[in-house]
């Protein structure tokens, strides 16, 4: 009863004291401080520009170069062409269901009229996805492998999760200009944390015991990494590859504000010219490519068992053959 007491006193003793420092807070008048973190980011942007624009230019040429001849390849193949293939793909990897249904999602593009449209949307996807896989499985693999490096990039990666999306288009537009290279960089940007994280997760649920097994039989390093670890997590970042692959896809209309084109371009128009219609085919055709993408990262991310191979039907004569012998070998049967 006295503690509950106390505890009273000195609750209603610290509210009094917020009310009163409250009060002569309002009557002061406070400076509110303008620390130049603005001025600070735009002298980095300005020396990266500076210094580092051949480096710059490098990685703007390669992108551009591996973006126009993935667009160039996917324009190249008819739709029919188009439609059979990824359906025998859905089929080939999950079911017949999915075979129909991401066939059927890139009907639905083609009715709507948006087929270029949706091709040059599915090249800024698979190039940020590439992109991101090559930086993001490697730090994955290191933070797996290294506590202090997880503690640092993990709020990081908390951060870029948390940033608007809109926000990874102002250092693209900085570094890169306006275009498809910025808006495949910025995509990049907003899609690498999942695959990060659960490539880290994965690799860190591998079981001691079969790490300590290998290590036993003389397993190097990289042997280790590549035979046990990896094969044994790569359902986990398949899920991130996944993720990854969703968050670019959402970041493609965003991206239409810095010239990404495609299916975000023809939102963004029907956006400004108030076209609810032709809006509603272009958010339909999105929709499409992502179901498409989801349901064919979902099945490669399962593990696939084995086909059970039937053995072949023995014929009579190979049956009396082998009813003759066990009559001849009935004699040295041994009893238990």
């Amino acid at each position: 009863m006295r503690r509950t007491l106390r505890r009273y006193i000195v609750f209603v003793i610290m509210a009094a004291a917020l009310v009163a420092g409250a009060i002569f807070l309002r009557r002061v008048e406070l400076n509110t401080p303008n620390v130049p973190l603005g001025q600070g980011v735009e002298s980095a942007v300005d020396w990266a520009i500076i210094y580092l624009s051949p480096v710059l230019e490098t990685i703007k040429l390669a992108i551009s170069r591996v973006f126009m001849a993935m667009e160039t390849a996917f324009l190249w193949l008819p739709w029919p062409v188009w439609i059979l293939l990824v359906g025998a793909l859905g089929w080939r990897l999950a079911s017949v269901r999915t075979g129909l249904l991401v066939a059927i999602a890139l009907l639905v593009i083609w009715a709507v009229g948006l087929w270029s449209e949706a091709m040059s949307t599915l090249s800024l996807v698979g190039v940020a996805v590439i992109l991101t896989i090559v930086i993001a499985i490697p730090i994955g693999i290191i933070a797996a492998r290294n506590d202090p490096f997880e503690n640092i990039i993990r709020p990081v990666l908390d951060g870029m999760q948390t940033i608007p999306s809109m926000v990874y288009l102002i250092p693209a537009v900085m570094l890169l200009g306006v275009g498809k290279v910025p808006a495949v960089f910025a995509t990049m940007i907003f899609a690498v944390p999942p695959a990060i994280r659960l490539t880290n997760l994965g690799l860190r649920q591998v079981p001691q015991e079969v790490k300590e097994a290998a290590r036993a039989f003389g397993a190097s390093a990289w042997q280790l990494l590549i035979k046990i670890e990896i094969p044994m997590a790569l359902r986990t970042i398949m899920t991130g590859i996944n993720q990854s692959t969703m968050m670019s896809v959402s970041m493609t209309v965003i991206a239409a504000f810095i010239g990404a084109g495609g299916l975000g371009y023809s939102v963004l128009f029907a956006l400004d010219r108030v076209r609810i219609g032709s809006g509603f085919e272009a958010g339909l055709a999105v929709l499409a490519i992502a179901i498409v993408l989801d349901r064919l990262t979902q099945a490669l991310a399962k593990p696939r068992e084995p086909r059970q191979v039937k053995p072949p039907k023995q014929t009579k004569a190979e049956s009396a053959e082998e009813a003759d012998v066990t009559t001849e070998l009935a004699p040295f049967k041994i009893e238990p």
